[in-house]
């Protein structure tokens, strides 16, 4: 594999990983929306998921797929006085955790920053190789 095609490996994993830290943010942000813009529920968490694939050159990639979370089922919160609430006083909040959103976050930012060395690295060396030939 030649250095070009290193670093358009290590751009395709901080796209990926750029998605991730926007979903990351989007579901802190929606945390406590109680209620879509549809009024179909609450905000419903989203997850990225990851899938490699070799292209037509040969060269290993990365794709970032985002879903919803259904699997995870939305929070109960007993709160009878709420507008929201159902015949038994819950209100349903949305399935996002916040401390595992966070954590989400800091890996995606870490795996940006090891890609963008990894960029980093195979541009110096490209430099000291054309800098060799002259």
């Amino acid at each position: 594999m030649d250095l070009f095609n290193s670093m358009n490996v290590s751009a395709g994993g901080m796209l990926a990983q750029s998605t991730r830290m926007k979903i990351a943010a989007e579901n802190i942000a929606n945390a406590d929306s109680v209620q879509r813009a549809n009024g179909q529920g609450p905000y419903v968490a989203k997850q990225v998921y990851f899938r490699t694939f070799t292209d037509a050159m040969g060269t290993a990639r990365v794709q970032a797929t985002v879903r919803e979370d259904t699997r995870t089922p939305p929070r109960a919160v007993y709160n009878p006085s709420s507008d929201l609430a159902d015949a038994r006083g819950f209100v349903q909040l949305p399935n996002v955790d916040s401390t595992m959103e966070n954590m989400n976050m800091r890996e995606a930012q870490r795996s940006y920053e090891a890609n963008l060395a990894a960029i980093t690295t195979a541009r110096e060396m490209a430099t000291r190789t054309l800098d060799l030939l002259r």
